[in-house]
């Protein structure tokens, strides 16, 4: 009967190793207990400094995206002053080029004008020294008078300056107009170039616009994710949060647990009958437990195993025992099913599990044992506390 119990105990190994591997063990439960505790303290820790580091890097890349969006700003109202600069620079090229249609078209009519003035001056004087010479002559032979004569004299001297006077008018007005008609063209070819500069400088500022917005597209993407990140991390942070008040929480019944224990019936070492199975199964667990802890420490693991026996709490039989759901972490995790497979316990855990089975304890009554923690009080042997 006892050997059936023992192979419906491997069965629920087997069972326990495959779905409740994550179940928290009570004897050593308060170790796994306080050692996860410890993890996950460890891990909240570690997931704020990434909460942290994620927010100081959403503040500089939002801070980076405002400062581009300022910069875009800028560079628009930049792009409209150019732009109408441009508008303004073709519309005073427009105007240039009608001024030096009009100075031209008088320039050409100014040398009109001075071609026939100096024509006509040519005609007169080819008249009077030449074809009139007689006319001339008469005339001057003709005079009564010497004042006749200077007056004739003045006349003909007269007619000879108001034709010189006209062509020098037209040659001053003609080279006005020239210097006018290249003033003109020389601000024109200032207006093109200043034109060629700002259509430069347009497509400059525009270029920047464009690679601005995609920064600042870039820069949206990645506070995005930023922002995902952090929901991620505050999810994750709230799970943590559970995860510890839940791991406090089971620590605390554990205690209350021991407590209640204590006050628990208890049989006699002399009511207890063991199955030949019994002694390699403690001595594998206290391996497992307890294999690089000093023998007294083999021995404790053993009496808190008997204890529990005894304990009217707990099943009455070391099978029953070792193999309650969710008691001993090695049985959990399947280390204590390997440790049996090839019997890896030491002769000095076949000694300390002879000695519990004997009834001898070195922890009184204790039910528990785990690594120390600070508010437990109880019987310190190795690395372990016995309560």
């Amino acid at each position: 009967m006892k050997k059936a119990v023992l192979c419906r105990g491997k069965i629920a190994l087997a069972v326990l190793a495959a779905i409740l591997v994550c179940e928290i063990p009570a004897i050593a439960y308060a170790t796994t207990t306080q050692q996860k505790l410890d993890e996950a303290l460890k891990d909240k820790n570690e997931l704020q400094n990434k909460i942290d580091d994620n927010n100081e890097k959403l503040d500089d890349l939002k801070d980076t995206e405002t400062g581009l969006k300022t910069e875009l700003k800028d560079l628009n109202t930049q792009l409209s002053e150019v732009s109408a600069n441009l508008e303004s620079l073709e519309q005073q090229i427009a105007e240039k080029e009608v001024q030096i249609e009009i100075t031209t078209a008088n320039l050409e009519e100014a040398r009109e004008t001075e071609k026939w003035q100096y024509e006509c001056m040519e005609k007169r004087i080819q008249y009077m020294y030449v074809e009139g010479e007689l006319d001339y002559l008469d005339l001057l032979f003709s005079v009564t008078s010497f004042s006749d004569f200077l007056n004739y004299r003045d006349y003909f001297s007269a007619m000879a300056d108001y034709d010189r006077k006209m062509l020098e008018e037209y040659e001053a007005t003609r080279q006005m107009i020239e210097e006018e008609e290249a003033r003109l063209k020389q601000e024109k070819i200032e207006l093109d170039n200043l034109l060629v500069a700002a259509e430069a400088e347009k497509s400059k500022v525009a270029g920047l616009i464009s690679q601005t917005s995609n920064s600042i597209s870039k820069y949206g993407d990645l506070i995005d994710k930023a922002e995902e990140e952090a929901r991620a991390y505050e999810a994750e942070m709230k799970k943590k949060d559970e995860d510890i008040e839940y791991l406090k929480k089971k620590i605390a019944e554990e205690i209350a647990l021991s407590q209640a224990a204590a006050n628990a019936a208890w049989r006699d070492i002399s009511e207890v009958t063991f199955a030949d199975s019994d002694r390699k199964l403690l001595a594998n667990i206290i391996y497992c437990e307890a294999g690089g802890e000093p023998y007294e420490g083999k021995v404790a693991v053993g009496a808190v195993v008997i204890n529990r026996v005894l304990s009217s709490r707990y099943p009455d039989t070391v099978v029953g025992v070792i193999y309650q759901k969710s008691q001993f972490s090695p049985v959990a995790s399947g280390r204590l099913d390997l440790a049996l497979s090839v019997d890896k316990a030491t002769p000095s855990c076949y000694q300390a599990a002879d000695e519990a089975m004997a009834g001898i304890t070195n922890v009184g009554n204790c039910l528990y044992f785990r690594t120390p923690i600070e508010g437990l009080t109880g019987i310190n042997i190795g690395g372990h506390v016995f309560y």
